[in-house]
């Protein structure tokens, strides 16, 4: 029989695992979904001098980027700071961000020639500065941190590459879905593609687990998710073939829990909207879940507010082994750092 783990013998990459894989913990390990550093005053004195692209594409520049917060905070696992365009980039589709917000891509996929002039070869060449970046932050982190890798979706990277650009209102994506599945499917398949070599290259260069952002996932009605999204997903994962834990995090898709658990994740992303006491009734006890505080409360509350409602949901997954403490999407720039502090702290504290 294994020890029981106790706080002196356990890392925070160790909790992380464990969590993942719906082990024991004496409490929950404790990261923040995408780009926590975007609040920290050290990651806007780079901002003066570097593009957000400049810093995604420096291998040395994204390590710092990364490791800010989690010397800030001390977080049980750091994710690489990057994108999910990257992918649109390194298959043709160059993006930008615009001085006023917002993604701004070089043009938008519109026809079926188009989707012709996409090239699934060389990703792993062309994203070789991740490739660098994951293997110095392996080296940077060592033992006691745990390393993330990402990627975006087919169905969301689909939805900004049809529009070009962030809009209020992707709909592009889902016109071409509903009315010409087949060119739907052809984007998607070349998107399924070049998603799964660049996991794969990030599996090789150290990480402990990936998530695949299905960020508009939501946008779907129930009964268009499965052939959308959720079996590009299923096809994805399938392909990793287990080495490393995979999170899907695929926000607003209320209707699909059976859709979601049947993509193989070994963890599902909760966000902020279904109760954790809820999502654990729906989610099998072999699957480990991962959330689900409201993001928009380090923004906008306390730290005695954060520290209480982040108990409160640490309270509804009680006893369950596999469950990874985040927010319910990501962190915003307005994110007060006593309140992620109080987070922070009320997770460490917690037993």
């Amino acid at each position: 029989m294994p020890p029981t783990p106790t706080a002196a013998s356990l890392g925070g990459r160790q909790r992380f695992l464990n969590a993942a894989r719906c082990q024991p913990n004496l409490r929950p390990p404790v990261w923040l979904m995408r780009q926590a550093g975007r609040a920290l005053p050290e990651y806007r004195k780079l901002k003066e001098t570097y593009s957000f692209v400049q810093l995604v594409q420096n291998p040395e520049l994204a390590v710092e980027v990364t490791l800010q917060p989690v010397r800030r905070f001390g977080f049980d696992a750091a994710i690489l700071f990057s994108d999910i365009l990257t992918i649109p980039e390194a298959m043709g589709q160059p993006y930008s961000f615009r001085e006023t917000g917002g993604v701004i891509m070089d043009f938008a996929v519109t026809s079926r020639a188009d989707i012709e002039k996409l090239s699934t070869g060389r990703i792993v060449e062309k994203l070789s500065y991740v490739d660098k970046a994951l293997r110095l932050l392996r080296r940077e982190l060592g033992d006691e941190t745990a390393l993330l890798g990402f990627s975006g979706s087919p169905w969301t990277l689909a939805t900004f590459m049809m529009e070009g650009a962030s809009v209020p209102k992707y709909s592009r994506a889902l016109r071409l879905f509903r009315e010409d599945p087949a060119t739907y499917q052809a984007l998607a398949e070349k998107l399924a593609v070049a998603v799964t070599e660049y996991l794969q290259m990030q599996i090789a260069a150290g990480v402990d687990a990936v998530q695949i952002f299905d960020s508009h996932g939501g946008h779907l009605l129930p009964a268009e998710f499965q052939e959308a999204s959720g079996r590009w997903l299923k096809d994805i994962i399938a392909q990793l073939g287990g080495k490393v834990p995979v999170i899907a995090f695929s926000p607003g898709t209320h209707g699909n829990w059976n859709d979601l658990i049947a993509t193989g994740a070994n963890v599902l992303g909760i966000d902020w909207q279904t109760p954790m006491a809820e999502a654990r009734k729906l989610v099998p006890a072999h699957i480990a879940m991962q959330g689900n505080l409201t993001p928009a409360l380090l923004a906008d509350s306390t730290p005695e507010i954060v520290a209480q409602e982040t108990r409160a949901v640490l309270e509804a997954m009680r006893g369950r082994p596999g469950h990874i403490f985040n927010l319910g999407h990501g962190v915003t720039p307005t994110a007060k750092l006593e309140n992620i502090a109080a987070l922070v702290e009320t997770v460490k504290n917690f037993r």
